[in-house]
């Protein structure tokens, strides 16, 4: 049974649902949308009048299908350019001031969205009695082409500005602004770690399967590949490409050039990545993730069969070494540099996988995160998990994130020894 509750926050007046024990206010704009002339610009802050309908899902940014879908399975949600949005799920809107998850969703900087049901944050909240926030971001060409005049890493701009709404109005939704914890897997991982790198509004932090062992596209990389992916839509300057059709981006990624284009790289990265331009992100993003770590306490850490999510790889020892250089190892060394700058660190591999074909893949830990197993059913990397392993592990880890999340620590050593999920 549900029902609808009214709230005021500082952005406007909004009408969500309540029910089973969670307020849920979904596709909440952070920032106007980002169409026509203010594609390719920074968010801008936005207000409404009147009484916003909160009480259904928004759309989710454009993509292309996930490449990982034949491990996690797929969604079918509605897309849009007007995406800036997110969802809260709140156990009241009332004064409590309660600890805040800020969760930012993977997917190669390509895919994904906040608002899929994979990530709904009912359980988190009322298990934990926290405030659970999920933000869309921009995504491919829309979020990460560094077009040429124009910003660089806008969807990381994006989850910045979702950041800053989230400390201005979060209170209205029963939040401490001051108790905001913000938790990313694969992608969104790594941009906290970037916006760490940077001047955060937040000093904790749940870092899970972070790429921190790739190397990050230089400005030239990044211009390299935008003039690829621009031509093969068609156009050249920013302003024709600004009344391209969303589809016309999305078809350019397929192309021949910016195939040719990542060979040329020849670093193994996705099409579209954070960007070192100088402005946004430092040149030198390797000693500016030395000091990144000592600006917030974290949980951060790995499983142990990343790369066998993605085709060419396995569950094998050839293909775990690899997941060790992109994801572990750099998961490792920054708790080692965390505790040394100070800060408290807590290092994790996650290493339950029922099948023998995935094993402990990326994104494995995600459903026992948010306790969403139904959400993820039929999920081939999950085919076998029985009832007590899933009840059992997603207790765990969550009980260890949430004693994190209210400021203390989970019941294991601090890095960069590993605790092991199994």
């Amino acid at each position: 049974m549900t029902s609808r509750i009214q709230i005021q926050t500082p952005s406007g007046t909004l009408e969500g649902q309540a029910g089973q024990g969670v307020q849920r206010f979904s596709a909440v704009p952070y920032a106007k949308p980002p169409v026509a002339g203010l594609r390719w610009e920074v968010p801008q802050a936005t207000r409404w009048s009147g009484v916003l309908d909160a009480t259904r899902p928004g759309p989710i940014a454009p993509q292309v299908p996930s490449r990982l879908r034949r491990v996690m399975g797929d969604f079918f949600d509605p897309q849009s350019e007007d995406c800036l949005s997110l969802t809260v799920w709140t156990p009241a809107a009332d004064k409590k001031k309660r600890p805040v998850v800020v969760w930012l969703h993977g997917g190669a900087w390509q895919s994904g969205a906040g608002a899929l049901d994979w990530y709904d944050g009912a359980h988190l909240a009322a298990t934990g009695d926290v405030v659970v926030v999920s933000p869309n971001y921009r995504l491919a060409a829309l979020g990460w082409l560094s077009v040429p005049g124009q910003p660089a890493n806008l969807g990381l701009l994006d989850q910045e500005a979702a950041i800053d709404w989230v400390m201005d109005n979060i209170e209205a939704f029963g939040g401490d602004p001051d108790r905001v914890t913000v938790m990313g897997q694969s992608a969104g991982a790594t941009s906290i770690a970037c916006m760490l790198a940077r001047k955060p509004r937040f000093s904790r932090a749940i870092i899970q399967s972070a790429g921190l062992g790739r190397v990050f596209r230089t400005a030239a990389e990044g211009e390299a590949m935008a003039v690829a992916v621009l031509e093969a839509a068609g156009v050249s300057g920013v302003e024709a490409a600004r009344k391209l059709p969303v589809q016309a981006l999305l078809d350019a990624q397929s192309s021949q050039q910016v195939a040719d284009c990542l060979a040329a790289e020849g670093a193994g990265r996705s099409i579209f990545s954070p960007v070192l331009d100088g402005q946004v992100l430092p040149l030198d993003i390797d000693a500016a993730f030395k000091l990144a770590a000592g600006r917030a306490d974290v949980i951060i850490g790995a499983t142990r069969n990343e790369m066998a999510a993605f085709a060419g790889f396995g569950v094998d020892e050839r293909s775990d070494e690899v997941g060790r250089q992109v994801f572990g190892n750099a998961s490792l060394a920054w708790a080692a540099q965390a505790g040394s700058l100070g800060r408290k660190a807590w290092a994790y591999r996650f290493d339950y996988g029922p099948t023998a074909e995935f094993g402990a893949c990326h994104c494995i830990e995600l459903p026992f995160v948010f306790g969403t197993r139904a959400s993820f059913a039929g999920a081939p990397m999950l085919a076998g998990a029985s009832e007590e392993d899933t009840s059992r592990l997603c207790g765990e880890i969550q009980q260890a994130w949430l004693d994190f999340v209210r400021g203390g620590s989970p019941a294991w050593a601090p890095g960069p020894q590993a605790h092991i999920f199994n």
